[in-house]
């Protein structure tokens, strides 16, 4: 892996720029069940429904839409079984499972934290009043 350059010219993508597509896809990565959907295949291979358990919380509709952009990305591949009822499995591809393992060890430094966090919330809280 090579370093990125510093000036921001030099960069093919630029996520800091409005128009550059780069973003739309950090978006789709890093917002709440990007992220979530990402962390849950690392695991493996999911069904739409195993996946929706998995990801507690999320709603059908949002699950589907989540899926269909990271599959436009090339981070999931969708795989329709013809067989009755539909069987639809849904895994990461090469991209997605870098995308995934990177996204997971932030995971960990924020699940790892939470003590810390919670206490800073706390003095947050008790200086600021709660919101």
């Amino acid at each position: 892996m090579t370093a990125r350059p510093q000036d921001p010219d030099e960069l093919a993508y630029n996520v800091f720029a409005k128009a550059c597509p780069s973003r739309c896809t950090l978006e789709n990565v890093t917002g709440r069940w990007g992220g979530l959907t990402l962390g849950a295949l690392s695991e493996g291979s999911l069904r739409f429904n195993e996946l929706r358990r998995r990801v507690d919380g999320v709603s059908e509709k949002m699950l589907s839409q989540t899926l269909h952009a990271l599959e436009r990305d090339g981070l999931v591949h969708r795989e329709a079984q013809p067989t009755n009822p539909p069987r639809v499995d849904y895994e990461l591809t090469p991209l997605g499972r870098e995308v995934a393992r990177r996204l997971l060890a932030l995971i960990e430094c924020v699940e790892g934290a939470m003590d810390e966090v919670l206490a800073a919330r706390e003095r947050y809280d008790a200086t600021r009043g709660a919101r």
